[in-house]
């Protein structure tokens, strides 16, 4: 007994000892013409270190904001809890805005669509302005990304058309289709209306309908991971991807646990995330 006690209090003094920090910065787009902020997750003793730091993406939902997963997910507990006992190494985790809750009046969305250029911003402005200012290594053996809905469907989206950029994608409750865009209550073509065509434009599931030999051998360089709940509206479309994904013979994991399309079921997928991300960092 005394010795499981003086197990649990060195565990206990470790995972006190392991503590990251979150910071805000933003970037002066040209691309959007904007200032865009996103957060950083930064490890313990980043200042300390001179050394270069696998990078995640870290993307979060519609409606929400570059906030969500401090506020709304608990990252920064879970991050250091996962980091401290373990099971992910030290990273850097970058989370971006890409939205807001007022859906009609507010871009939202991670593609490029008519008047918002995002997915040029992340590539050409986001991605190497962060990776510079927080020493980020820098290479796709070391870069990962991951998101919830809007996010998740994102997080795809980059990884079929850029797959030389990242090591690996972990899709939670994904948006990867849509329909036709949805008219505002006068039938007025909003910025939600711009956002789900560009869903549907970008739809990840046609995307695999049309991959050639050599698009598919491209995407077998990633690691992928699928994750719905059981309850989620979006399931249907989730295992239609990984069918698709399989028959490509791409490395894909899916799993289906009990959950809806909440806060509840994505807090529990991060710490799922982050090892499979740190698993596929190159060593």
């Amino acid at each position: 007994m005394k010795r499981n006690l003086t197990l649990i209090c060195l565990l206990t003094c470790t995972l006190m000892s392991w503590a990251g920090r979150i910071v805000t910065d933003s970037i002066q787009s040209k691309v959007l013409n904007a200032t865009v902020k996103f957060n950083v997750y930064l490890p313990s003793d980043f200042d300390k270190s001179k050394e270069k730091l696998p990078v995640v993406y870290l993307l979060h939902g519609l409606t929400d904001t570059y906030t969500a997963w401090e506020q709304k997910g608990g990252m920064k507990d879970i991050t250091d809890e996962i980091i401290g006992c373990g099971e992910a190494v030290p990273m850097v985790i970058i989370m971006p805005n890409a939205g807001g809750p007022d859906v009609n009046n507010t871009w939202n969305g991670y593609f490029n669509m008519p008047g918002w250029a995002y997915e040029d911003f992340f590539f050409k402005e986001l991605l190497p302005t962060a990776e510079k200012r927080y020493r980020c290594t820098g290479d796709k053996a070391h870069r990962a990304i991951m998101g919830l809905s809007m996010g998740g469907g994102g997080s795809v989206g980059y990884c079929q058309r850029h797959p030389d950029m990242f090591s690996s994608c972990y899709a939670m409750s994904p948006w990867l289709n849509s329909g036709d865009g949805r008219l505002g209550p006068n039938g007025e073509k909003t910025k939600m209306y711009y956002t789900s065509e560009a869903v549907k434009e970008h739809s990840a599931l046609a995307f695999m309908d049309r991959a050639n030999d050599a698009t598919k051998e491209q995407l077998s360089t990633l690691k992928w991971f699928l994750d719905c709940g059981d309850d989620d509206w979006l399931l249907g479309d989730t295992f239609e991807l990984y069918k698709k994904m399989r028959m490509a013979k791409l490395n894909t994991e899916f799993r289906v646990r009990n959950g809806v399309h909440n806060w509840e079921y994505w807090r529990a997928a991060l710490r799922l995330s982050l090892p499979f991300a740190s698993r596929n960092f190159a060593k």
